[in-house]
C-alpha cells in the first residue's frame, strides 16, 4: 500500500510541477506566446513549428490547447491553422518526454534550490516568476525519478504481474488501458514512463507497450476535449479535431503493427529506450502525415459540432473564457477584447445622439435603452471576471493592466449613463416643450459631438496599444476639446446678449449638453494617463499645470 501511495504521490508531483512551469511561463511570456501563435498561422508549416515551440516552453500540450481553443473561440484564429498548431503540440510534448528521460538527477536539486531563492526574494518580478519555473522543472525531473523507483517494486508484485499478463497483445484493449493510464495520471507523459518501466521489467511485451503508448496519446486527446467543456463550440471543435487525428493514428498503425514490432526487436536496444523512441517517432510521423489534411478535418469538425444560430436578445459577454483564468495574461487579453466591445456600444450610442440632434430620430428608441443595458451587462461581466483573478499572483505588468481595464470599464459604464440622460433631455426639449436649437447652436453641438466620437476611438486605441505617442496625442485632443467647448460657450452667451429667441429658449439645455460632453471627453481620454504614467517620457507634464490624472478620477466619480 505504501509503495502504491509513493507512486500516486510521484504522479501528483509530476502534474503539479507541470502546472507550475506552465503558469510561470505564461505569466512571464504569455503575451509573446500569444503573438507567436497568432502571427504564425498563415502557413501550416509555421503553425506546426509554433505549436512545437510553445509546447516545449510550457511543458504541456494541454496548455497549448487552452491557448489555441481560446483564440478560435474568440474568432482570432481559423480552425484549420489551429489544428496544425495542435499537431505541432503533440510533437512538442513527445520531444520533451524524450529530453526528460535523460539522466538529469543532478539538475533537479540545483533548479529547486535556485528557484526557491529567486521566487521568495523577488516574487512579483520577472526573475521571481522564472524562479517559479525553475522550481517546476526541478519537481518534474524529481517526479520522473520517483515514478521509476516507485513503479519498480510494484511491477514485481504477483498481482500486478497477473494483471498485466492478461494483456496478451489485443491492440485495441492495450490502447484502451493506455488511455485509462493517461486519464488517471492526468498526463500522457506519466503513462508513457510507466509503460517504459513495465517493459523494462519484462512485465509486458513490446507489442503490448506500443499499444499502451498509442492509447496514452488518445488519452491526452480525451483530456484536452474534456477540458474544453466550458468553451464555446468553435473552441471545442479544435479539441475534437486533435482527438480525431489521434484516433486516425491508431487506425493507421494497426496494419503495420506486427512488422514494426519485429523490426524494433531486431534493434537490440533496451525496452525502455524502444518505448520512448517509438513514442517520439510515432508522433512525428503521425503529425507530419496528417498535416496536409487539417482543412478537411476542420470541415468535418465544423459539421459534427455546429455553431448554434444566434437568437435576438440581450447581448452577452463573448470573450470571458473561465478556463483562461489560470493564465493571467490570457485572461486579461480576453477582458481587453470585451472592453473594446463596450467601446463599440458607446460609439453606437453616440451615433444615436447625432441622429436625435439633427431630428432624424425624434425619440429615444428602445434600441438606445437596450444599448445602455448591454453596456451594463458587459461591465458586470468584466468586473466579475477580473474579480476571480487573485491579484497577489499577478506580476507587476499584469497588475497594472488589471487596474487599467477596471478603470476604463468604469468610465465607459458611466459614459453610457450620461449619454442616455443626454438623449432624454433632448427628447423632452423637442417633444414636450416643442423647442429646437438654432442653426448656429446645432452646428456647435455637432462640432463637439464629432470631436467627442474621434476622441472615443483614439482613447480605445491608446488603451489597446499602450503607445505613448498616441497617448500624448489624445491629451492634446482633450485640451483642444476643452478650448473648443469654452469658445462655443462664449459664443452662446453672445447670442443671448443679441436676444436670439431660439438660443434663449434652449439655453439651459445647450449649456447642459456642452457640460455633459466635456465630462464624456474626460472619461474617454482617461486611458492616456495610465499609459504615460508607466512610460518613461515625462509626457504628463505636457498636459499643463491645470490638469492632473487625479482630476480625471474626480470627474469620473
Amino acid at each position: 500500500m505504501l509503495t502504491l501511495l509513493d507512486l500516486l504521490s510521484a504522479v501528483a508531483l509530476l502534474i503539479w510541477g507541470t502546472h507550475i512551469v506552465r503558469t510561470g511561463i505564461l505569466r512571464v511570456y504569455g503575451s509573446q506566446l500569444r503573438r507567436v501563435l497568432g502571427h504564425n498561422v498563415a502557413r501550416r508549416p509555421l503553425a506546426f513549428l509554433a505549436g512545437i515551440l510553445v509546447t516545449a516552453l510550457v511543458q504541456s500540450s494541454n496548455a497549448t490547447a487552452m491557448l489555441v481553443t481560446s483564440f478560435v473561440g474568440q474568432g482570432l484564429m481559423r480552425l484549420a491553422p489551429a489544428l496544425a498548431i495542435m499537431l505541432g503540440a503533440d510533437v512538442g510534448t513527445a520531444l520533451m518526454s524524450r529530453v526528460l528521460t535523460f539522466d538529469l538527477s543532478w539538475l533537479s536539486p540545483l533548479l529547486i534550490f535556485l528557484g526557491v531563492i529567486f521566487f521568495l526574494s523577488r516574487k512579483q518580478t520577472r526573475a521571481g516568476q522564472l524562479g517559479r519555473v525553475a522550481i517546476g522543472l526541478g519537481l518534474i525531473i524529481l517526479a520522473l525519478q520517483l515514478i521509476v523507483s516507485a513503479a519498480a517494486p510494484i511491477t514485481q508484485a504477483s498481482g500486478v504481474k497477473v494483471l498485466f499478463a492478461s494483456l496478451t497483445g489485443d491492440f485495441l484493449l492495450d490502447a484502451l488501458v493506455g488511455a485509462l493510464f493517461a486519464l488517471i495520471s492526468y498526463s500522457s507523459l506519466a503513462a508513457v514512463l510507466l509503460t517504459a518501466t513495465l517493459a523494462g521489467s519484462d512485465i509486458i511485451s513490446l507489442h503490448v507497450a506500443i499499444g499502451l503508448v498509442v492509447g496514452a496519446n488518445i488519452g491526452s486527446g480525451l483530456l484536452a476535449f474534456m477540458s474544453t467543456s466550458m468553451q464555446n463550440v468553435p473552441g471545442r471543435q479544435v479539441a475534437l479535431g486533435s482527438l480525431l487525428f489521434k484516433l486516425l493514428g491508431l487506425v493507421l498503425i494497426i496494419p503495420v503493427l506486427d512488422p514494426l514490432v519485429n523490426w524494433l526487436d531486431e534493434l537490440r536496444l533496451k525496452p525502455q529506450e524502444l518505448v520512448i523512441g517509438f513514442h517520439l517517432v510515432y508522433n512525428i510521423a503521425r503529425c507530419l502525415l496528417m498535416l496536409p489534411f487539417v482543412s478537411p478535418m476542420a470541415r468535418l469538425c465544423a459539421s459534427l459540432l455546429q455553431v448554434p444560430a444566434e437568437t435576438a436578445g440581450p447581448i452577452k459577454p463573448r470573450h470571458l473564457d473561465l478556463t483562461a483564468l489560470a493564465t493571467p495574461s490570457l485572461a486579461l487579453a480576453n477582458a481587453v477584447r470585451e472592453t473594446l466591445r463596450m467601446g463599440d456600444l458607446l460609439e453606437n450610442m453616440l451615433g444615436a445622439m447625432q441622429a436625435v440632434l439633427h431630428g432624424t430620430q425624434t425619440a429615444v428608441t428602445q434600441q438606445v435603452r437596450s444599448l445602455n443595458e448591454d453596456v451594463e451587462t458587459l461591465y458586470s461581466g468584466i468586473k466579475l471576471y477580473l474579480a476571480q483573478m487573485p491579484r497577489e499572483d499577478l506580476g507587476e505588468q499584469d497588475n497594472r493592466r488589471w487596474a487599467e481595464i477596471i478603470e476604463l470599464t468604469i468610465n465607459l459604464e458611466l459614459a453610457s449613463g450620461v449619454i442616455e440622460r443626454m438623449l432624454r433631455k433632448i427628447q423632452q426639449q423637442k417633444t414636450a416643450q416643442q423647442r429646437s436649437f438654432s442653426d448656429v447652436g446645432l452646428e456647435e453641438l455637432t462640432d463637439l459631438h464629432t470631436q467627442l466620437q474621434a476622441n472615443l476611438r483614439l482613447g480605445l486605441s491608446v488603451f489597446l496599444s499602450g503607445d505613448p505617442h498616441s497617448a500624448r496625442q489624445l491629451l492634446k485632443e482633450k485640451r483642444q476639446f476643452r478650448a473648443l467647448e469654452r469658445r462655443l460657450a462664449h459664443a452662446h452667451v453672445n447670442r443671448l446678449q443679441r436676444k436670439v429667441v431660439q438660443s434663449i429658449e434652449t439655453s439651459s439645455l445647450h449649456l447642459e449638453l456642452m457640460a455633459d460632453m466635456k465630462r464624456l471627453n474626460s472619461l474617454f481620454c482617461s486611458s492616456a494617463y495610465a499609459v504615460l504614467e508607466t512610460a518613461d517620457t515625462g509626457a504628463l507634464s505636457s498636459d499643463g499645470p491645470d490638469e492632473t490624472p487625479g482630476q480625471v478620477g474626480e470627474q469620473s466619480v
